[in-house]
């Protein structure tokens, strides 16, 4: 199958990862009801189509955080992004890094921040929880500084993990021990070329980040375990205090869905913000993402760098949000679904089917640079 777009993509993905994997990229928490959000309420905005203006010489770079990149996006951290794809994270660095755009290694990432650096030409992206033990986490921060990530990317949004139903129905939740891992492998045996290219060769199949605490064998019911015992959910905004003590780069803040809380976050001398419900997999029944960013991007006035993720699936998804007033927009399962269906190249080719879309859609809109979107390419 040809992808022609990101549903392509997915499509693609499913038919080549073990259930419990695809399944844990693909769900969310609960009912799903946010997560079906994000898609319908993005999708549902209208855009303005304008004629007869010049729209033959388009730009549609940006700068972050001092830093010019190619197009408004960047790759937001997944979790076990690394068994997608043989050393996956490796994988999508590259691309990132063809495509001069941002790319975000979750602390729970397969590959470790020593080995993605050392696949890397350029500065990336560190994305960081909140942990019990703030020595770990020093270290940790250390490490992201030793590694030249040029920003900090710090989840707020998961003093405890969602409760996510596919999971549990998967085996990759609720069922430790030889029974998890059987059902498992014999969930990777019914996908011969993913059993070989990571199952096989992909291997150390562990957290790279936490495997000084979880141990080299540690297997996948320990990365729940661990996410459950170790997330701080006393955390406040005083905690932000040692981030700043042990970070000297730009911090971000991801999983804001509130006015006042965006409004605190730039008082609090935040650089950054992403407007975010963890792509539905957090609370259920929460807004959209496209639904809160512009309460949020008219509450601040530019006063920090608002970033932006959710059930984005085109050009036109990115555009759309860029119009409700964010500054870049992070993609997650767009690239997952692309990781896994071709490695590097297929993310290679997933940013260039988002630039190709964000091309028409602007030319049509009569965009000819990312400044020009606003609320007035849309119909209220």
């Amino acid at each position: 199958m040809i992808a022609a777009s990101i549903s392509d993509y997915r499509d693609i993905a499913r038919a080549k990862l073990p259930r419990f994997l695809f399944e844990y990229l693909d769900g969310g928490s609960y009912d799903e009801v946010t997560l079906s959000r994000n898609r319908s309420d993005l999708s549902a905005i209208a855009l303005r189509q304008r004629i007869l203006r010049d729209v033959s010489s388009l730009d549609l770079s940006t700068s972050l955080f001092g830093q010019t990149q190619s197009l408004p996006i960047a790759l937001a951290p997944i979790g076990l992004a690394g068994m997608n794809a043989r050393r996956g994270e490796t994988q999508a660095v590259r691309a990132a890094n063809e495509a001069h755009i941002p790319f975000c290694l979750s602390t729970v990432s397969v590959c470790p921040l020593q080995e993605v650096a050392k696949a890397s030409t350029q500065p990336f992206w560190f994305q960081l929880y909140m942990i019990k033990d703030r020595a770990f986490m020093r270290d940790l921060l250390a490490l992201a500084q030793a590694a030249n990530c040029s920003a900090l990317v710090l989840t707020v949004d998961m003093p405890v993990p969602g409760a996510r139903y596919r999971d549990v129905r998967s085996g990759l939740a609720g069922a430790p021990g030889f029974q998890g891992d059987l059902r498992r492998a014999w969930q990777g045996m019914m996908r011969p070329f993913w059993a070989l290219d990571v199952g096989l060769l992909g291997r150390p199949h562990q957290l790279g980040n936490i495997a000084p605490v979880l141990g080299a064998q540690s297997g996948m019911e320990d990365f729940f375990a661990w996410t459950r015992g170790n997330f701080d959910a006393s955390i406040t905004w005083a905690d932000l205090d040692f981030i700043r003590a042990n970070w000297s780069g730009p911090l971000i803040l991801k999983g804001i869905l509130d006015v006042d809380d965006a409004l605190q976050a730039a008082q609090a001398g935040i650089d950054g913000i992403v407007v975010s419900n963890h792509g539905g997999r957090q609370l259920d029944g929460v807004p959209s993402v496209a639904s809160a960013l512009p309460a949020i991007a008219k509450a601040l006035d530019g006063r920090l760098t608002l970033l932006a993720d959710g059930g984005v699936r085109s050009g036109l998804d990115v555009v759309r949000m860029l119009a409700l007033g964010a500054d870049c927009v992070l993609l997650g399962r767009a690239w997952a679904y692309a990781l896994a269906s071709n490695g590097q190249a297929g993310v290679t080719h997933m940013i260039k089917l988002i630039e190709a879309e964000m091309r028409v859609a602007m030319a049509l809109t009569g965009a000819v640079r990312i400044s020009d979107l606003s609320r007035e390419c849309l119909i209220a």
